[in-house]
């Protein structure tokens, strides 16, 4: 199975999946980046906090995009090779967030550059960022 090759995609292309983050996610996650923050495990202390209960880790949504560039757009074969992103509100357990991934700009040497976005289930915005990779050859 191979992604899209550069000549394949054109400006404006794009694709989106859609996951609920569920309390085992979350474990799962702190348990194998080690980020073992209160604000994600500790309800107690996590009620304290401004957003008042746990809340996902941010990275771990922001690897929903990740799935859409190496699944879909460009697909199998795809290279990652940098990531802005702006985390401009949380993601509590139970929220459904879709990542979308849209071409902007066709570059030189097999390059994309691409608008990553997350919307929880209300359509907020979660995640906002580029990313800059390079489609399978084929």
């Amino acid at each position: 199975m191979a992604g899209k090759s550069y000549n394949e995609i054109n400006i404006g292309d794009s694709a989106s999946f859609t996951k609920t983050i569920s309390e085992s996610d979350v474990y799962l996650f702190a348990g194998i980046s080690g980020d073992l923050n209160p604000a994600h495990l500790n309800e107690t202390y996590a009620q304290g906090t401004f957003f008042k209960g746990r809340i996902a880790h941010g990275i771990l949504c922001s690897g929903l995009i990740s799935a859409v560039l190496g699944m879909q757009l460009p697909g199998p074969g795809t290279i990652y090779l940098r990531q802005e992103l702006n985390f401009t509100a949380p993601v509590h357990i139970g929220d459904t967030v879709t990542a979308m991934v849209e071409i902007i700009e066709k570059l030189e040497k097999n390059k994309l550059r691409l608008r990553t976005t997350c919307t929880n289930q209300n359509g907020g915005v979660v995640i906002d960022g580029e990313a800059l990779v390079s489609p399978p050859k084929k």
